[in-house]
């Protein structure tokens, strides 16, 4: 079966235009343009047009899914794979704010009884959930199962009023180093301050303190380019700049 771009289109639930758009940044080439100038699409760049939409749906960005898929090493089954296991991540949080869902609307309507931890529930197994999907395997192998599996025990056992000072401390984190970032100094007293607020945040969910771990969990930010991202996401140099601080803190380098 072959496709023009309005065939395309329809079948994909998209627009000609992202078709168009697409074939001008090389994503998604067409088999062939006939002899009246159209583009033409074969079952190979249907399969692969699926394969973007897939990691458009994950929040990737074009410029990452090109790479990836261009890649000598790109595995079609492997990708598929991992789609997989992405979406049923997705699905296990949605089953869990669901459940939430559905059991504050009881407790809203008098057929239930619900504690103030339950009612938060949800939202701290979708956060620990997510961290173990992204960054579980290394953090594990870093710190040892014990420690993860108490750190994590401890988030769960948050009461609400626990948890809302938690979220906010993680707001007001970024926003320190944020505003300390413009300073340029690390060792100024902004910096200072925020990476005191970032050994608080951090004391949320662990069991103990310790400077080299607040030092090691720093260095981390800037070894792993998925935490680099995070924090570089809302201001370039932000992971670094929060190491350099967090060194000068602890005094461990």
């Amino acid at each position: 079966m072959e496709y023009t771009v309005q065939k395309l289109s329809k079948l994909a639930g998209i627009s000609p235009r992202t078709i168009r758009y697409y074939d001008e940044i090389g994503i998604l080439k067409p088999a062939r343009i006939n002899s009246s100038g159209y583009r033409i699409y074969g079952r190979t760049e249907v399969d692969q047009l699926q394969q973007i939409m897939f990691y458009r749906e994950l929040g990737i960005k074009l410029e990452a899914i090109k790479e990836i898929i261009s890649s000598e090493t790109y595995d079609k089954v492997k990708a598929l794979k991992s789609h997989r296991e992405e979406l049923l991540a997705r699905k296990r949080q949605l089953d869990l704010l669901i459940e939430n869902v559905e059991k504050t609307i009881d407790y809203q309507e008098g057929r239930r009884k619900m504690m103030d931890k339950e009612k938060f529930e949800g939202f701290k197994k979708n956060l620990i959930d997510e961290n173990e999907r992204k960054y579980g395997k290394e953090i594990r192998e870093k710190y040892g199962e014990d420690t993860v599996d108490a750190s994590n025990a401890k988030m769960l056992n948050m009461t609400q009023e626990q948890y809302q000072a938690f979220e906010k401390l993680s707001k007001e984190v970024i926003d320190t180093f944020k505003e300390a970032y413009a300073t340029g100094e690390p060792a100024g007293e902004l910096a200072q301050k925020a990476a005191d607020l970032h050994r608080q945040w951090l004391s949320f969910t662990w069991g103990k303190y310790s400077k080299e771990a607040h030092a090691g969990v720093a260095q981390m930010y800037v070894d792993d380019e998925r935490f680099t991202k995070y924090y570089d996401q809302h201001q370039p140099g932000l992971a670094q700049f929060l190491r350099d601080a967090v060194y000068i803190y602890t005094g461990m380098k």
